[in-house]
């Protein structure tokens, strides 16, 4: 079974990098050992601004593909969304808008958990609320979501692992309803 795994952000210090980092170690630690977890960084995809002419012009850029090749060759996905204003990162919309042109359904019906985490105590909720609302739109089977405010305080950033119990048991018991998914024949 291979997980993908990121954050959907290009900060290179990011908390939904350290999330979805310990996420996806947490799954293959403690869910699922003879899983294939891989956190991918989204700045190993940079390309040009998604605009109809340069696709016309330039067609797809070969980071696209590849991104949308990441998923294609997953099981499922656990992704984090960084908040900006709100909303997706530009890094990550850019990535998402060039892809969708290989095919809308971005997430191409795998499982997945999502989350947000943010420094404030509303953890990404507007991001995240647009996630669950749109994700479905592109091909999400959406297992399980979740949002972490004040990260800072919830997540030990010397151990890289959650330090709030009650967030660490909602995020093992969303990983284990990932690994059941997979696990009852639903492989997408």
């Amino acid at each position: 079974m291979k997980v993908l795994a990121f954050g959907a952000t290009s900060s290179k210090n990011s908390i939904n990098k350290a999330l979805v980092s310990y996420a996806g170690k947490a799954f293959s630690e403690t869910v699922n050992p003879s899983a294939e977890v891989e956190v991918i960084d989204l700045n190993d995809f940079e390309m040009p601004i998604y605009s109809i002419d340069r696709e016309m012009e330039l067609g797809i850029p070969p980071q696209a593909r590849h991104f949308f090749d990441k998923i294609t060759d997953a099981d499922a996905l656990i992704i984090s969304y960084a908040e900006h204003n709100g909303l997706y990162t530009a890094a990550f919309k850019n990535i998402f808008d060039w892809a969708s042109r290989i095919d809308m359904k971005v997430y191409q019906n795998k499982p997945m958990i999502i989350m947000s985490a943010s420094i404030g105590p509303n953890g990404g909720a507007n991001v995240l609320k647009n996630a669950l609302e749109a994700a479905p739109f592109f091909g999400a089977d959406i297992i399980a979501s979740m949002s972490i405010g004040r990260f800072g305080d919830n997540f030990d950033s010397t151990t890289g692992e959650l330090s709030n119990k009650a967030l660490s048991r909602q995020l093992v018991d969303s990983l284990h309803l990932l690994n059941d998914s997979l696990n009852t024949g639903e492989l997408r």
